[in-house]
């Protein structure tokens, strides 16, 4: 009984719960409650259906991949390769960005062109290299299913629709949230002991000495930004530009979280730089010259000492716990 109550209190103290529709979200300390849109509220119905979908290889054209497929979770909702994979094998121009907390972000794609979680669910089951498929015709499949005629029911009172799909999907991946690493240990839930010395260290470096945090910033290790951080002199990736042609945009991209940072690699809009050794390469030598590259990318020196602490902080933000989602 003893040992019972004891990962009670330690749940407690690391979690509150925030009731969203009659969904109960479990938001970690620290953690602010994510915006969640007034007509997708979160109920348990519509998250199995998201859920549900999220897994399912009706997706794509010839039933060959799913979400999940790329966004695996035991690699935090990513797949390890450079670039994506979609059907017929054809390789994406991108890396997979990780769904680590998307429920907190506002901007979607690499590059922030999109504006909302469900907008988002569109792009890959439309786009060629992906799934190339059409959502009309995802949700004409689910209608022949009568199991996704229940579930579609229940979680919105229709049959299933592009609407309903994109939905149910959003409302799923608002439940990725990961803040159960040894860092929310020590930073959060007040345990002193949680961080060894070089993590400590690495902290110190992270936020005085190299101001990692000016970009890296908040809960999210993330200010939710647009920059260039000078990866090329010449991007084959225009990034933001796409949008309107302004010159101003080449080669721009969002600014990612650093959660779960060393089990998402390779990293990088493109997944060119496959380890944190080589992250911190690129930007001790201050990045290659780039007309919109940030001001704040300046070249640095560290000790292999400082390097060490540096990982190990870095790695101090896998939360082990998400990685176990869905197991």
């Amino acid at each position: 009984m003893k040992a019972i109550l004891t990962i009670v209190t330690l749940l407690c103290a690391a979690l509150f719960l925030s009731f969203v529709g009659d969904y109960e979200l479990l938001i970690p300390q620290g953690f602010p409650e994510p915006y969640i849109p007034e007509d997708n509220q979160l109920t348990q119905s519509r998250v199995d259906l998201g859920e549900k979908l999220f897994f399912d290889k009706v997706l794509s054209r010839d039933s060959s991949l799913s979400c999940a497929s790329c966004h695996i979770p035991k690699f935090a909702f990513t797949d390890r390769i450079p670039r994506a994979i979609g059907i017929r094998e054809q390789e994406g121009s991108r890396n997979t960005p990780t769904l680590t907390n998307v429920a907190y972000q506002d901007k979607f794609l690499l590059d922030g062109l999109n504006p909302s979680l469900e907008a988002q669910v569109n792009i890959p089951v439309h786009e060629v290299k992906e799934f190339d498929f059409s959502i009309i015709l995802v949700a004409e499949r689910m209608k022949k299913n009568p199991e996704y005629v229940r579930l579609s029911q229940e979680a919105y009172g229709s049959e299933p629709s592009p609407r309903i799909i994109t939905n149910a999907i959003a409302a799923y991946e608002r439940t990725l949230i990961s803040g159960n690493s040894v860092y929310d240990k020590y930073h959060f839930q007040g345990d002193s002991t949680a961080l060894s010395h070089s993590q400590k260290r690495g902290i110190n470096l992270f936020y005085n000495t190299l101001y990692c945090s000016e970009c890296h910033a908040g809960f999210n290790f993330t200010n939710g930004g647009l920059t260039n951080n000078g990866l090329y002199e010449h991007y084959a990736d225009t990034g933001r530009m796409r949008l309107f042609g302004m010159e101003k945009d080449r080669a721009i991209f969002k600014v990612p979280t650093l959660r779960n940072i060393a089990i998402t690699y390779p990293h990088m809009h493109d997944g060119s730089l496959n380890s944190l050794d080589d992250v911190i390469n690129h930007y001790s030598s201050g990045g290659k010259s780039h007309q919109n590259k940030s001001e704040l990318i300046q070249p640095f020196t560290l000790t292999k000492e400082e390097r060490t602490d540096l990982i190990s902080f870095l790695q101090a933000l896998t939360d082990s716990s998400f990685l176990s989602l869905n197991e």
